[in-house]
């Protein structure tokens, strides 16, 4: 079995965000969940996929039923900062402040979001000098 890198295809991850949100799950049940978006994706599709999700180490299956219970194998923060690590380096020259800045220009946050970054940064700056 390969070791995950964390870095899923579009299709798996969409079939882990399944996964992360209603937990364990049957093949079936994913399936159904996808199609509420993507109605055209047959139950095949993804049975193939999770199989593939299985060697790659994204997702772990019980066999001790008649039907398989998939479930994460990898936590949605790490698939999520390894996500977020390829889009700066592929997109913002390693840069994180670039993408922040791109990221504030493209949309006008809230107050409260706004509120919410002010509170990180002083966090992260209070980490810094202790």
């Amino acid at each position: 079995m390969q070791t995950s890198s964390h870095k899923p295809t579009e299709a798996e991850l969409e079939i882990l965000q399944v996964l992360w949100a209603q937990g364990a799950s049957t093949v079936r049940q994913v399936n159904e969940e996808i199609n509420k978006s993507k109605p055209d994706v047959g139950y095949t599709t993804t049975l193939k996929l999770m199989q593939i999700m299985k060697d790659k180490g994204l997702v772990h299956r019980d066999t001790s039923s008649r039907q398989h219970i998939y479930q994460a194998a990898v936590e949605e923060g790490l698939v999520q900062d390894g996500m977020v690590k390829n889009v700066i380096d592929r997109f913002f020259h390693g840069s994180a402040k670039r993408l922040i800045m791109h990221t504030l220009g493209q949309e006008e946050p809230t107050a409260e979001e706004l509120d919410e970054i002010k509170k990180l940064i002083q966090q992260i700056e209070s980490e810094v000098k202790e």
